[in-house]
């Protein structure tokens, strides 16, 4: 699956997919940008049993990262970098080994320095988890 631009700078875009990709964490975990938006980012991955907590259930740390990583990379496809300073999240439902999970971050309320995130997770049409995020500036992505 290729990553769909939604009206991104198209450098940026680029640049954005490459440094996803080349993050030795989120290969690990199978993650992958579906999607960038102005303010907006999609991030999925197919659960599998490498993904599993000592219950046998589908590890919400997995869901947790898929949820951050989309409310950073809507930041950024505003040629912004910023950090998370603050995240918590609220488990709804179990996530289903075999099936994709979506988390879909978007920008609730941005100030000068401060960003206020929200994302959702999705496991095919059923909401898995919301999270919510304050994350700081620390620059801007030169491409």
């Amino acid at each position: 699956m290729e990553a769909e631009n939604k009206g991104i700078d198209q450098k940026l875009f680029e640049h954005l997919n490459a440094a996803y990709n080349k993050s030795s964490f989120y290969q690990l975990l199978g993650l992958r940008i579906k999607s960038l938006a102005p303010g907006k980012a999609e991030i999925v991955t197919e659960t599998a049993k490498k993904h599993a907590n000592s219950q046998g259930m589908v590890h919400g740390g997995l869901l947790m990262t898929a949820a951050d990583s989309a409310m950073g990379n809507a930041i950024r496809t505003l040629g912004i970098r910023a950090v998370t300073v603050d995240c918590s999240i609220s488990y709804l439902a179990a996530a289903e080994f075999g099936k994709d999970i979506l988390a879909v971050g978007e920008i609730i309320k941005s100030g000068k320095n401060i960003f206020f995130m929200e994302a959702k997770v999705w496991g095919d049409e059923k909401l898995l988890a919301v999270a919510k995020a304050t994350f700081y500036k620390n620059g801007v992505i030169e491409v």
